[in-house]
């Protein structure tokens, strides 16, 4: 198991995730990044989550993978 982290931001901020998640592999981190936007998606209010996206890092510090919001969402026509 490996301490993951799912900050987000978009171009007017960062969200940290200061607890991140225990998880096994990459599939996992990337399933627990997909549950964390669509929870975010289906909080009631006016935001618009097309230019945010989840940032999944280790307990060191780096770069695993960027997970846009639009991968769920699709992008506006």
């Amino acid at each position: 198991m490996v301490q993951v982290y799912f900050h987000c931001s978009n171009t007017e901020g960062t969200l940290i995730d200061r607890y991140g998640a225990a998880v096994s592999n990459l599939t996992e981190a990337r399933d627990r990044a997909s549950q964390i936007m669509n929870s975010m998606i289906q909080t009631p209010g006016a935001e618009d989550w097309r230019d945010w996206v989840i940032h999944v890092s280790g307990s060191d510090g780096e770069d695993l993978f960027d997970l846009p919001f639009t991968a769920m969402l699709g992008k506006p026509h």
